[in-house]
């Protein structure tokens, strides 16, 4: 049964890889010290029958958002600057791509974004997208391209509940 846990060092981090070095090098070498230091949280997808092995993993952070980069529509509604929570990195083996173990890492991450709502508060979920394939892959789930950048996207509060069946 597959499940998503906090990364430890019983984690065989050294085998990970998604084809991309920087996001294994983060896993293996930042990923443990950044959730330490509290700057971010790393969560990985492993496999009950192999729970050493990683299958994929997902980073949280919190972020600050200067409201003029968002999109007018909702640039309006919010003071000067706000808070989100940020899709720091989301990674698959490259055994394991196009099993949907990414969809299911960005619906946990979702869910976990609507917690930090439920007890501080933010606006939205963001990532910064690494190329144009990633930025269309985030699009699918309602992700919105900031007006500056557009590997840079949003997702709305409002259509994060949406999309979970929230309230």
């Amino acid at each position: 049964m597959l499940r998503i846990e906090p990364l430890s060092r019983r984690h065989h981090r050294e085998g990970f890889d998604c084809g991309n070095p920087e996001l294994n090098d983060y896993l293996r070498h930042t990923a443990r010290q950044h959730t330490d230091k509290g700057l971010s949280r790393t969560e990985v997808l492993v496999d009950d029958e192999a729970p050493e092995e990683i299958l994929g993993y997902v980073t949280l952070a919190l972020a600050e958002v200067i409201i003029d980069t968002l999109p007018p529509r909702y640039a309006k509604k919010y003071p000067a600057k706000a808070y989100g929570v940020k899709l720091a990195r989301l990674a698959v083996a490259q055994s394991r791509q196009r099993e949907g173990l990414g969809t299911l890492m960005m619906i946990h991450a979702m869910r976990r974004a609507l917690q930090v709502a439920a007890s501080a508060g933010i606006i939205g979920f963001f990532v910064d997208a690494k190329d144009a394939a990633a930025s269309r892959y985030y699009r699918r789930f309602g992700f919105l391209p900031l007006p500056d950048d557009p590997h840079k996207l949003f997702l709305p509060l409002a259509t994060l509940r949406q999309a979970l069946g929230a309230p």
